[in-house]
């Protein structure tokens, strides 16, 4: 083995990592952010957990993408503990699935099918057929899908790299006196969880190793210590990713490590006791490509055999190693939004999604409690409206800044789309809690000065809260939802809305002039009309952006303008229904 040989070994490695990557990337993209609803949803139970967790694993090749996730997750306040013991197992399954591909590398014969079966036979054409779709289709999802198969190419392409420059140890006698080392079982524990470690990646070394078998010259013995410590290794990820976090983080990462190593120690004791007693006569044989996956897999399911029924001793050493969370501790860790998270892009986005919609029911709520002040006011619901007010402006705050640095991942195009369509909602959300405060002061004073509205004032502003509650509770709804159909009805109740405060303050300055109202009240009533003026084109804003996104349209103006200029037929028939539902 000479120096351009070392050069292929890494570069091979360097192919396979990027492949991986790309790959993962890709399919976690495809995925979107339906994988997290899964995750929130269904780890309330150990069995589904560990089943998610295999699933979701498989679904985006990458353990370590997985167990970082959930350290995120768990840093945000999203998830408990012992919500992610099951999945972090089920990964553990799920990422031996990649050893068995690899395996395919190892398949000998004449037979076409079966030299079909290997990767470098199919993997030139899945190449070419995921650049082909990369450079002719114009939909960004088959577009994910060639970066998909490109990506696996790359991967297969890596691990030829990695046999070709593997090959002339099996010549090499100084090679096999090395390997010798290896016969101490504790020494392959810690070869395979070092190198694991360094590279942070459990597939590339399980590659590696199924690479330097192909030489002939690796054993059952030798290889399965190794496939132990690789799994032990691969927890520095978690480790590395739960620093500066909060103590329940911590304890994801004690529970990984602590799984794989109490998994090892039992297998080794397991494994080399039944080998005292009965004399495996496999252990002195070498092994290939496809005993490495598996044993890597028999390990894995092994493991979480054992393991599974004492899940909740798993947490309750965590608990013990990592110690319990200090109200100081909780302030200093407070996360709205862990980083970690944008490591796994769709992930993240379904997270900011699902922010958005709190925030849009507490802007909306804000405003219902803030109306309600008008006829009977209570100190109590007013110190709650201000304090919603306080939420949202953080929400709005935090949530923008993390979408910005959101939009600079890779995100699919029905992603890039969600991106910005809440983060223009989200502003329109905190001037309307904004709003809602501006109410409050309205009803102080009115409170202050013992105003009293004429009874025409009062049906009238009745009329004008009626409306304003729809358009909120029809506005929000189309955002929470993305449902253009009932976004559409949102700027003809504008346009309602917007005469009815021109007719308020036209019949207010006839009261004056008849001298049934007085300038104090006019003045607070000028107020109230502003401010549901206001809302209600923060409602339509939204409602806008609802539609722009789905129809790809830049241009809100030119859409409002087109809409009431060109008067159109659905248009002008939902303006009169409201016209007349809400008629003075």
């Amino acid at each position: 083995m000479d120096i351009f040989s070392i050069i292929t070994l890494g570069g091979g490695l360097a192919f396979f990592l990027y492949g991986m990557h790309t790959l993962s990337a890709g399919l976690e993209k495809i995925a979107g952010g339906k994988l997290e609803r899964m995750l929130r949803k269904m780890t309330d139970k150990p069995f589904k957990s560990l089943l998610l967790g295999a699933g979701i694993t498989i679904a985006i090749q990458s353990s370590s993408a997985m167990t970082v996730m959930l350290v995120g997750l768990v840093n945000s306040g999203i998830m408990e503990v012992r919500q992610t013991i099951g999945a972090i197992m089920g990964s553990n399954i799920g990422t031996t699935l990649t050893a068995w591909i690899l395996s395919l590398a190892g398949i000998e014969g004449d037979n076409i099918l079966i030299r079909l079966l290997k990767p470098s036979s199919f993997s030139p054409i899945i190449a070419l057929v995921g650049m082909l779709m990369i450079m002719t289709s114009k939909n960004n999802r088959k577009k994910d899908v060639g970066t998909i198969m490109v990506g696996f190419a790359i991967l297969m392409f890596g691990m030829e790299l990695m046999q070709e420059a593997m090959s002339p140890l099996a010549e090499m006698p100084e090679f096999a006196q090395i390997l010798t080392v290896f016969q101490n079982p504790l020494l392959g524990v810690v070869v395979g969880a070092a190198f694991t470690a360094i590279i942070q990646s459990s597939a590339a070394s399980v590659a590696i190793l199924q690479a330097l078998s192909l030489t002939g010259n690796i054993s059952y013995g030798m290889a399965i210590p190794i496939i132990m410590g690789q799994n032990i290794g691969t927890c520095i990820t978690a480790l590395i990713s739960s620093i500066g976090g909060s103590k329940e983080a911590k304890k994801v990462a004690v529970i990984h490590i602590s799984y794989n190593v109490i998994g090892t120690v039992l297998c080794l004791i397991l494994f080399y006791g039944l080998d005292a007693l009965v004399h495996f006569g496999f252990t002195d044989a070498a092994i290939d490509g496809l005993g490495i996956a598996a044993c890597h897999s028999i390990f894995n399911v092994s493991t979480t055999v054992m393991l599974f029924p004492f899940g909740k001793y798993l947490e309750k050493l965590a608990n013990l190693l990592v110690r319990r969370e200090t109200p100081k501790d909780t302030a200093e860790n407070d996360v709205f939004l862990d980083e970690r998270v944008l490591r796994s892009p769709a992930f993240a986005l379904q997270e900011c999604k699902n922010l958005s919609l709190e925030m849009a029911e507490m802007s909306r709520r804000s405003i219902f409690e803030a109306m309600s002040l008008l006829w009977e006011y209570d100190e109590e619901k007013a110190a709650h409206v201000r304090e919603l007010e306080d939420k949202v402006d953080v929400y709005e705050d935090r949530l923008g800044n993390y979408l910005v640095k959101l939009s600079g991942r890779e995100l699919s195009d029905r992603d890039s789309k969600e991106v910005s369509k809440i983060l223009h909602g989200i502003s329109d959300m905190e001037r309307i809690s904004d709003h809602a405060v501006n109410i409050v002061d309205t009803a102080e004073e009115i409170r202050d000065k013992q105003l009293v509205f004429s009874p025409e004032a009062d049906k009238e502003l009745h009329t004008l809260t009626a409306a304003l509650t729809e358009i909120l509770t029809i506005s929000t709804e189309a955002f929470i939802n993305s449902d253009v159909e009932l976004a559409r009805k949102v700027e003809p109740i504008e346009q309602v809305i917007d005469d009815l405060t021109d007719e308020i303050k036209d019949r207010h300055i006839n009261r004056l002039q008849r001298g049934t109202c007085t300038i104090s009240l006019g003045f607070v009533l000028n107020d109230l009309l502003t401010n549901f003026e206001r809302i209600s084109d923060h409602c339509s804003n939204i409602g806008v952006c609802v539609i722009q996104l789905q129809q790809e349209m830049l241009e809100s103006h030119d859409y409002l303008r087109s809409m009431k200029a060109s008067g159109q037929e659905a248009f002008q028939n939902m303006y009169q229904q409201y016209e007349e539902k809400y008629k003075l």
